[in-house]
């Protein structure tokens, strides 16, 4: 046997090279991005609300400036699941549902209840779930749906050359009611958004729940994935009704952009949509969201604002969060920014899942991404920037009222967190890209 190795090793060696360089290549197109800008750098900063903050978002997006519509901000389960149901109820035509996660529990067999008799009353329900984040779909649910008349689709599922875009997920949140009535932010479809944040079990999250030209973007939102995935380009009136209302309650909107992000390898709007939405900030940068680990040019307009003298405050996830790798990460850069004047605050009594800015008290921007390489760089999201200053107060007042349930760091007690904890972030941070 020695021998046999021993005149054979010299052909083991070239497999064994070529088999080490075919790892370290798959890790590296996984986990480290391939050029992209280092510096991302306004060559002016108009002040937000002016119609050159408008227009400079809405060119650098490539996405149309609307006006009209009504957003309703919903909060946490209580708020969120019985404006959801309501809206499936009266659904007359078409139902176009789509979210990450779908589990298995009290709040599924409440939609799937809803869907389902809607789907046997002749509405036309189509379902759209990302294949990793709804693996927990129970096949009895499906089935429930597909007997009823709805069609359930997966995106990016199990399929042969999966491997190589097994990273790449649908993170949209679109729901959308007949064409004039959609709802967007953070929850999906899991029992830990049922209740009011009340404990452990039950998260704190935002939704908006809009109507009008603001349900048609988020229609948009949803057809062009559905296309992809199935082939059925969904057109006609009862998708994009010629004249969508405004009715219903809450805030009329003036202004706002839906932007729609489906990144290539160069292409990355959310990136740019939120870097003019930070730099052109004059008095407050308000912030939540519940996986922070931005990349450098967020980090930099963050910390220059903040010398600057704008209030910039983040709201962030603490140890209760579901995704801990994360929330390490992104505390590796906590020093800097709290070095530049940067507050920073946990949340408290369970997992903060909101997504949610607000600039200067009148820029507002809710969706379903979240401020990390991930959601600008590799996801499928989707997010409307509103420029009202009556729904701009909505947002400020209920950041506001969060932080008094949250835990302020200081730069005093983060610089003496031992050398166990930097290491983790340290290690953690390595692996940025994916998070």
């Amino acid at each position: 046997m020695t021998d046999f190795l021993a005149r054979h090793v010299v052909w083991l060696v070239p497999f064994a090279v070529i088999g080490l360089a075919a790892i370290v290549s798959a890790i590296i197109t996984l986990f480290w991005g391939l050029q992209r800008a280092g510096r991302m750098a306004l060559v002016a900063r108009p002040a937000v609300g002016s119609e050159a903050f408008m227009l400079a978002v809405s060119g650098a997006v490539n996405a149309p400036l609307m006006r009209g519509g009504k957003a309703r901000l919903l909060n946490n389960g209580v708020e969120i699941f019985p404006a959801i149901l309501r809206a499936l109820g009266e659904a007359r035509h078409t139902i176009n549902f789509m979210v990450y996660i779908w589990q298995a529990g009290r709040a599924a067999d409440q939609v799937v209840q809803a869907l389902a008799e809607r789907a046997r009353a002749g509405v036309q329900v189509r379902l759209l779930l990302d294949a990793f984040g709804a693996y927990g779909m129970p096949k009895e649910q499906i089935r429930e749906l597909q007997d009823a008349g709805a069609v359930v689709e997966f995106f990016n599922p199990l399929v042969p050359g999966w491997l190589s875009s097994a990273h790449k997920r649908n993170h949209r949140r679109a729901i959308v009611v007949d064409g004039q009535v959609a709802f967007t932010g953070g929850a999906a479809i899991g029992d830990r958004w049922l209740g009011d944040a009340q404990d452990h079990e039950h998260w704190r999250d935002v939704m908006v729940q809009v109507t009008g030209c603001l349900a048609t973007n988020l229609q948009s939102a949803f057809t062009q994935l559905w296309a992809t995935a199935t082939g059925e380009i969904l057109v006609g009136d009862e998708f994009y009704p010629p004249a969508p209302v405004d009715g219903g309650h809450g805030e009329a909107l003036s202004r706002h952009v839906n932007v729609i992000s489906s990144p290539a390898s160069q292409s990355h709007p959310l990136r740019t949509f939120f870097v003019i939405s930070l730099a052109c900030a004059r008095e407050s940068i308000y912030l939540a969201n519940s996986y922070f680990a931005p990349e450098a040019s967020t980090r930099r307009i963050l910390a220059e604002r903040a010398r600057e003298g704008v209030d910039v405050r983040l709201l962030l996830p603490n140890k209760l969060t579901d995704a801990p790798m994360v929330r390490w990460a992104g505390q590796h850069y906590f020093a800097e920014l709290l070095q530049a004047g940067v507050r920073i605050y946990e949340y408290q009594p369970t997992m903060m899942h909101a997504k949610m800015l607000v600039v200067d008290g009148v820029w507002s921007v809710l969706g379903s991404a979240n401020m990390d390489v991930r959601s600008k760089e590799l996801n499928q999201e989707a997010v409307i920037g509103v420029l009202d200053q009556g729904f701009g107060q909505q947002i400020r007042e209920t950041f506001l009222e969060d932080l008094k349930d949250s835990r302020e760091i200081t730069l005093q007690a983060w610089s003496r967190r031992g050398w166990l904890a930097r290491l983790n972030e340290r290690f953690w941070v390595s692996f940025v890209q994916q998070f």
